[in-house]
């Protein structure tokens, strides 16, 4: 599985993503406001596409770590001292590409961090892809009216359709929220593909719940395929106007 959670992150001054060249380390680093105290708790995460966290590693503060036997100890390493905490992978392999969450609990309070991970050399060609998002109206008239989202990815190339190691992100973030929030994934084959005859393939993923004007917020749609991440997003306003921003790009 391929590139993406992600760079919307970037767009969105979120979340970092981190390329690593296969078979080298790497280091996700979780700092906190206040220094960890014997109550801290820090749990890592990994996430794949379209699955649920797996638990990598629990420790406390200055306490070696509890590791899961899917990661295991000869390459999966986490420290911590005062307000830190790093996870590093000592030597990356292909299925470690994927989102790293960091958790901080110390009682009732926790903080949430997240890094994607994408891993270099895995992939023996890269084809060039373009994302549009799309939706079907361009105001809503009524406030019961709702709308269907859709991502396209349009592959540039004479010998590539739309490859089956796509995986389409969608996220969500909102005036009360700085980040996006990871609302659907799929790692699917697209709903439509059709050639043109330009060369050019176009494949259509639609987001399968619409949305209304109750729904307001920024709407992204993101590709991850051989090491690149292409987005585009969908602005809902509270007074209904969609404003849709299209052929955003983003290559290693």
């Amino acid at each position: 599985m391929t590139l993406l959670w992600i760079t919307v992150f970037i767009l969105h001054q979120g979340f970092p993503v981190v390329t690593v060249q296969l078979g080298e380390p790497v280091t996700f680093t979780c700092a906190a406001m206040e220094k960890f105290t014997s109550r801290t708790w820090i749990h890592w995460y990994k996430q794949n596409s379209g699955d649920t966290l797996t638990i990598i590693a629990m420790q406390r503060n200055k306490v070696d770590h509890t590791s899961s036997p899917e990661f295991p100890s000869s390459r999966f390493k986490a420290t911590n001292d005062d307000k830190i905490s790093n996870l590093t992978i000592l030597r990356t392999v292909e299925k470690d590409e994927g989102m790293y969450h960091c958790a901080i609990f110390d009682w009732t309070e926790s903080t949430w961090m997240g890094t994607y991970l994408t891993v270099k050399g895995k992939c023996e060609t890269s084809v060039f892809y373009i994302v549009v998002q799309q939706s079907t109206v361009s105001q809503f008239s009524r406030p019961e009216d709702s709308e269907t989202l859709q991502c396209s990815v349009l592959s540039e190339s004479e010998n590539n359709s739309c490859s089956e190691d796509l995986s389409m992100f969608w996220f969500k973030a909102g005036s009360n929220r700085p980040y996006p929030n990871i609302i659907y994934t799929d790692s699917k084959r697209a709903d439509n593909c059709e050639k043109s005859p330009n060369t050019r393939t176009k494949c259509t993923y639609n987001f399968p719940k619409n949305i209304s004007s109750s729904d307001p917020g920024t709407y992204y749609c993101a590709v991850a395929t051989c090491g690149e991440i292409l987005l585009g997003n969908v602005i809902i306003e509270d007074g209904g106007i969609i404003h849709i921003l299209r052929n955003m790009h983003n290559n290693k």
